[in-house]
């Protein structure tokens, strides 16, 4: 079992990455800030434009150390890794799998449910910890809805019967995520998915944390050998990690939904924290990116029961639990692709 490092996330402005001897440098102004050797990580994902040294690229490389690039405000640049070291056999049969409209179907299936089965288990748990403040918004009948689309989903038998319950499942959820937002509302609130860029500061936490997990999600597939870019729900698009979407799908609600709603119900992070651009555009601010990514670590360190593996590992772990699954259903290892459902 792979075992969970450290994450290296470089926040600061102007910060350059290097390297000296076995050991990775944080610099600003030629001053070193920091200083970590290369065995305590599994990753660096740097935000700003400022870049690293081709000698602190090539040893991350040689050390299997993923190293992202970032916007200061979280959009996904670039990844430098080392040679692809999975087995082309593995590659070759996931991309026949991907060409098969009933293979994908069937992988489709299985990454909704889990999908659909994550988020009501998101609003159940609001309902346990908030029955008060959530009585009479809906929520419980929007539970009710989600498990017979569940349902649904289940006994589809085409990818448009499977697109269309994903929609209905969705709607329902984002709808009662507003309610599941308990304090500051004026500021924080969930009134429609908004991307690129996030117009208000609820979806901007959940698309800086969203491009945390597709981060681990790709590195997850790629130390096991499959193609981040070949998926099946998620059909291929130039520049896409369109597998490591797939698999996202599951664990969204579980470890991005999940924390960005305790963040702002425990006052982690305020409003204050968040600005609004001239194009309409709402970033964090570096202190509040900085809350962020020690609460998406730490929560990277809980312990969980696997529910198909029945062991109990890290949460930040669960990326790889999966992709491995994948990979062992590709190889016909096992009978089918087993999603997280979590409890």
């Amino acid at each position: 079992m792979r075992k969970l490092l450290n994450v290296l996330y470089v926040t600061t402005p102007d910060s350059y990455l290097a390297r000296d001897g076995q050991n990775v440098l944080v610099l600003v102004d030629n001053e070193v800030r920091f200083r970590v050797p290369i065995h305590n990580l599994e990753g660096i994902v740097h935000f700003g434009y400022t870049g690293a040294s081709p000698a602190l690229m090539a040893f991350c490389a040689e050390n299997n150390v993923a190293l992202t690039f970032c916007t200061e405000h979280g959009r996904f640049l670039a990844r430098v890794t080392g040679q692809v070291s999975g087995n082309v056999l593995v590659r070759r049969k996931q991309y026949r799998m991907a060409d098969d409209a009933e293979e994908s179907s069937y992988v489709a299936r299985s990454v909704i449910v889990g999908k659909l089965a994550n988020s009501r288990t998101v609003l159940q748990r609001a309902l346990r910890d908030h029955p008060d403040r959530l009585q009479g918004k809906g929520v419980d009948s929007a539970v009710k809805q989600v498990a017979r689309i569940i349902e649904e989903a289940v006994d589809a038998d085409s990818m448009d019967k499977l697109r269309g319950a994903e929609g209905e499942g969705a709607r329902l959820y984002f709808n009662c995520l507003d309610h599941l937002i308990l304090d500051n509302k004026k500021i924080f609130y969930m009134h429609k998915r908004s991307r690129r860029p996030p117009r208000d500061p609820f979806n901007a936490l959940l698309s800086f944390l969203y491009t945390m997990l597709a981060n681990d999600v790709v590195a997850a597939l790629e130390t096991v050998g499959l193609d981040p870019a070949v998926g099946f729900l998620h059909r291929d698009r130039p520049g896409r990690a369109s597998l490591a979407l797939d698999l996202m799908e599951e664990l969204r609600p579980y470890l991005a939904d999940r924390l960005a709603l305790s963040l702002i119900n425990r006052k982690q992070v305020m409003p204050k924290g968040f600005v609004v651009r001239e194009s309409g555009a709402v970033h964090m601010d570096d202190e509040t990116r900085r809350t962020v990514l020690q609460a998406w670590q730490e929560r990277k360190r809980d312990v969980v029961t696997h529910p198909f593996l029945e062991e109990k590992i890290e949460v930040g772990l669960l990326p790889y639990v999966q992709a491995m699954l994948f990979a062992r259903y590709v190889r016909g290892d096992i009978d089918g692709y087993p999603p997280f459902l979590a409890k």
